[in-house]
């Protein structure tokens, strides 16, 4: 055979290999989205996330993969959820909708980056050892919500000054219920205020907790932060305008979805935050060298549509603090 057609003859067989065989494009990195709630109860939250993504380059679908995994408002369900996307091999884990989520995911692995999101201390729950300098493969957002328990108190006060007793809903089994109980109690005895505190965990279980208010005739009601709540956020803000009873809420959707009152700060912001991070370390940043994110900004919404169906008139000196009106 002479060379020329030797040389041709090898170019088509080149051109012939299958597709295959040729270099193949880069998979997607995977992240990993662990919540306690539903998807129809989260959706603002979940586009906050996202923008936080895009923010960082990266956008669902085209450069990145979203493996999700939501418990329903079961708790017991996230170490399996956590398990499952360990197996899966996600790059980042995003532990988000609070202390529940953020624990299991600390569990499950020790490997793969956990971003979380959630209301406790994280110090005091056992998630970082230090908020400048968490170490490991975990940090993330931590709103501080559960700390603002006497701070809530006292707006619930000076909007109904006659309740001396408020209702206090728990739920008993999320990791920060034995320190908001104390932090309540130590801030109402401080104050002159008794309180019932009411435990819940389920719909149902809600459901007795405000037939108790009203055969108690108890004033007023605080929510504590719980992720459970914030997704029976709809049944929370209905029972309390059909029994008419003052209510204090975490975050402003309870507000805006037609509760009372609420003070806490942005959970959209802290998700958009959330998804930076994760960004950044898909990146290559280490989540161990990423400070413990804090809120800059606390949100005091009032809802005066509501307080005027329960005959409340706000103070001009609390309207004043407030960083929201609903009309």
């Amino acid at each position: 055979m002479r060379r020329r057609e030797f040389i041709t003859l090898l170019g088509g067989v080149a051109a012939a290999w299958p597709l295959t065989s040729r270099a193949q494009p880069a998979p997607l990195p995977v992240v990993g989205w662990l919540h306690p709630n539903s998807p129809d109860s989260s959706t603002e939250y979940r586009t906050a996330f996202l923008q936080g993504l895009k923010e960082g380059a990266f956008i669902e679908g085209q450069n990145v993969t979203i493996e999700y995994r939501w418990s329903e408002g079961h708790n017991d369900r996230l170490p399996a959820l956590a398990a499952d996307l360990v197996r899966h091999q996600v790059n980042v884990i995003a532990a988000v909708g609070g202390a529940p989520a953020a624990l299991a995911a600390k569990a499950a692995t020790t490997t793969i980056p956990i971003v979380f999101e959630a209301g406790a201390d994280p110090i005091r729950v056992g998630l970082v050892a230090s908020l400048n300098h968490p170490g490991g493969n975990i940090t993330g957002m931590s709103n501080f919500t559960t700390t603002f328990a006497a701070k809530r108190l006292d707006l619930l006060h000076k909007l109904v000054p006659d309740a001396t007793t408020i209702g206090v809903l728990v739920d008993p089994i999320s990791p920060t219920n034995s320190y908001q109980r104390a932090d309540l109690q130590a801030a109402a005895t401080e104050r002159g205020f008794a309180l019932v505190f009411l435990d819940a965990s389920s719909a149902q279980e809600i459901d007795a907790a405000f037939a108790a208010l009203v055969r108690q005739r108890i004033g007023a009601f605080l929510l504590t932060d719980s992720a459970l709540f914030n997704g029976y956020r709809e049944q929370l803000v209905t029972l309390a305008r059909i029994n008419a009873i003052p209510t204090m809420y975490t975050f402003r959707e309870f507000t805006v979805a037609g509760g009372l009152i609420s003070y806490a700060s942005s959970l959209a912001d802290n998700f958009r935050r959330v998804g930076i991070y994760v960004a950044r370390i898909l990146k290559g940043e280490k989540p161990g060298d990423l400070p413990v994110q804090q809120p800059t900004k606390f949100e005091l919404i009032i809802n005066l549509k509501t307080a005027k169906a329960l005959g409340i008139e706000v103070p001009p000196s609390l309207l004043a603090l407030a960083d929201e009106v609903v009309e």
